[in-house]
């Protein structure tokens, strides 16, 4: 080996790193092989510099060296990037531009780093071809343990060392290089991508109150990143029997609580996303119209009940297949994503929020007025007759068709053909494969929040 510098732990090649407050504190270690008869007048020095101008970011800083000719050193770095961080032996006496050489760590980022956690739509099936190109400042931790430019498939399985989440069949393209660019674009900063989920993934393998084997992979890959800015969930169709959709809100939970008490980041935000469809019939696959809903409402619940979680629908975006999103239909939901966190996490004054139902008032007679939060102008049902619209009320006695409709603002006005029953429920987007057309907000075009078993109540 040649007289220098080498570093034998500390950032990767293309890592981004979570910032706080502005900076992130990186640490380097290694050891130097010294030149001549004075290795004890010889120091390291390690600088900062921009990876595109070669402009400085940090000075030639001197390392700390001790016995066994190793060295280290603590660095905080400005959020920003691309960086590359340079490192020398500089023998005493000469200028630093005569120092030994060292190794060096290219493409890194300060900025903000999620990771991506779910089943098949999370990991990407999208087949259809669209642009969606890479971008410098926009990296993701690979299966093979190693940071990249993020390139699709995110979920690429060659070389990985995580077997538990290799995929059965290629992936194609996720929702998550679109948000990760909108992101980027936004907030003038590096973002990185942490890839754990796994197609046909249960909730119990994400559990560990379960078999939580997914969970044990995940705390692994994220532990060897630092903290996180949140956690990227997209999951649920594994779930949709009758026996597993009913749990589905309380075992979601125990998941959101242990992955924040295991990372010690109780605060932890999870942005989730309401289950599109599936178009085939559900009864062989084992699942069922009444699962899908349920979970959707527990989807729906999660986000009013819990502290730090977000929901965003897909129920209105194509399809590649009978059950994954389409190419076109990711890029979609990555940027309502995207929203979501710049709204919810950097206070953006953004439209993020689909409408959701936050009352069901029958007024006596055969009227029914639907209330819905997070409107920002006015509802609107594409003029769908009644029979066409994607609510259904049920009550003790059965269905209750609806004759006729009015909306103003944010209130839908049903004229049923009947007086709802003490124990009257209303549906939104009922089954696994409901109605195409939903109500959306006419400002936002976001499609009202799917919702199951929603009890009528008496305006007194």
């Amino acid at each position: 080996m040649k007289p220098g510098c080498y570093i034998d732990s500390g950032p990767c090649d293309w890592q981004i790193i979570q910032q706080e407050n502005g900076s992130a504190k990186v640490g380097l270690a290694g050891r130097y092989l010294p030149s001549g008869e004075i290795p004890d007048r010889q120091i390291v020095f390690v600088r900062v510099v921009r990876e595109e101008s070669s402009d400085t970011v940090l000075p030639w800083l001197p390392a700390t060296i001790h016995e066994g000719q190793r060295w280290e050193i603590s660095l905080e770095l400005p959020v920003g990037g691309l960086y590359r961080i340079e490192t020398s032996l500089k023998p005493d006496g000469l200028g630093i531009e005569y120092a030994f050489r060292g190794d060096m760590v290219h493409h890194i980022g300060v900025g903000e780093l999620f990771v991506i956690t779910g089943q098949s739509n999370s990991a990407g099936y999208g087949k259809d071809p669209i642009f969606d190109p890479p971008e410098l400042g926009v990296h993701v931790l690979r299966n093979n343990g190693k940071w990249d430019l993020a390139t699709h498939p995110l979920n690429d399985s060659t070389g990985s060392i995580h077997p538990i989440n290799a995929e059965m069949i290629n992936p194609g393209h996720s929702p998550y290089l679109s948000f990760a660019k909108y992101l980027k674009r936004e907030l003038n900063s590096p973002i990185g991508l942490i890839q754990a989920s796994l197609g046909g993934s249960s909730l119990g393998q994400w559990n560990p109150a379960e078999s939580g084997e997914l969970y044990g992979n995940l705390l692994e890959i994220v532990k060897s990143c630092g903290r996180l800015r949140g956690v990227l969930w997209y999951q649920g169709c594994s779930d949709t029997t009758i026996t597993l959709s009913q749990t589905y809100g309380e075992r979601f939970a125990n998941f959101v609580k242990s992955l924040r008490r295991d990372l010690a980041t109780p605060n932890l935000p999870f942005f989730t996303v309401q289950l599109n469809r599936f178009v085939a019939d559900p009864g062989p696959w084992g699942m069922g119209d009444e699962g899908w809903s349920r979970v959707r409402e527990a989807q729906r619940c999660a986000a009013k009940e819990l502290p730090g979680i977000f929901v965003v629908p897909a129920i209105d975006l194509p399809l590649s297949d009978n059950i994954h999103n389409s190419s076109y239909g990711n890029v979609m939901l990555g940027e309502r994503l995207a929203k979501s966190v710049l709204k919810h996490l950097f206070s953006r004054d953004l439209q993020a929020d689909a409408p959701d139902i936050a009352a069901a008032l029958a007024t006596g007679g055969r009227e029914l007025r639907l209330i819905f939060d997070n409107v920002s102008s006015r509802l609107y049902a594409f003029d769908l007759k009644p029979g066409d619209l994607p609510l259904s009320i049920f009550d003790e006695s059965g269905e209750i068709e609806i004759e006729d409709y009015s909306i103003e603002d944010n209130m839908i006005l049903l004229r049923l053909s009947r007086e709802p029953g003490v124990h009257g429920v209303v549906h939104n987007q009922y089954g696994a494969n409901p109605g195409y057309l939903s109500i959306i907000d006419a400002m936002s075009h976001l499609p009202a929040l799917a919702f199951y078993g929603f009890k009528i109540s008496k305006d007194l």
